[in-house]
């Protein structure tokens, strides 16, 4: 039974997202999915529960869909018509609307599965990937690559976070860099460690070609 909930729910999640192409798309639910269900294992967190969360986490996301309250809608109707029971489905719409970065405003996550998912989502963000999804939502939003004259700005609104001048570079020290202390799990940390360095080694090469002081 567990097994046919999460094959029919990669379908209708990729089905979701075909067009998507701000880098949450597909592919990066896969790739979540992939570690979150690694870490779980590694953890001894609900692999089912995990499973879900990570294939259905960004169907509520704003910066995915128009409206979060029919996002939240049509993914509980989903969980309900897979079977879940309500238990289960309270569960990952708990794990789901909790584990976003939304500026770093959020409260730490309370269960063990919203710490493995949340970690395998940040994962995903940091690391080469993490530096070619950057680039892609700044585009997509229309924010230039990097501004020197825009300062970094800290302490943000989620309206601010979301909607206030940026680039992708001001994104490395808004979030990406934060991320690797703000891992849950000792194997979410331990995978961080790497995909941090890429990222310093990354901004460091990128101003130094910029020709940043």
């Amino acid at each position: 039974m567990n097994k046919q909930m999460i094959e029919q729910t990669e379908k209708w999640v990729k089905s979701q997202l075909e067009t998507e192409r701000t880098g949450h798309d597909w592919y990066h639910i896969r790739r979540v999915t992939k570690q979150a269900k690694e870490i779980a294992a590694i953890e001894g967190a609900d692999e089912l529960i995990v499973v879900l969360a990570a294939l259905l986490h960004d169907l509520i996301d704003d910066k995915v869909v128009t409206s979060i309250e029919e996002g939240l809608k049509n993914v509980t109707g989903w969980l309900i018509s897979i079977g879940t029971t309500k238990e289960q489905r309270d569960h990952i719409i708990e794990i789901i609307t909790t584990i976003s970065f939304k500026g770093g405003t959020n409260q730490p996550v309370s269960t063990m599965e919203a710490q493995v998912v949340q970690d395998a989502d940040r994962l995903d963000a940091i690391g080469a990937i993490g530096v070619a999804r950057t680039f892609i939502y700044a585009g997509s939003k229309g924010d230039p690559m990097y501004d020197p004259t825009l300062s970094v700005r800290e302490n943000l609104t989620i309206e601010e976070y979301r909607n206030g001048r940026s680039s992708a570079i001001g994104h490395f020290y808004e979030k990406l860099l934060k991320l690797k202390e703000l891992m849950n799990t000792q194997e979410g940390k331990k995978r961080a460690e790497l995909r941090h360095q890429f990222l310093e080694n990354f901004l460091q090469q990128f101003l130094d070609e910029w020709g940043e002081e």
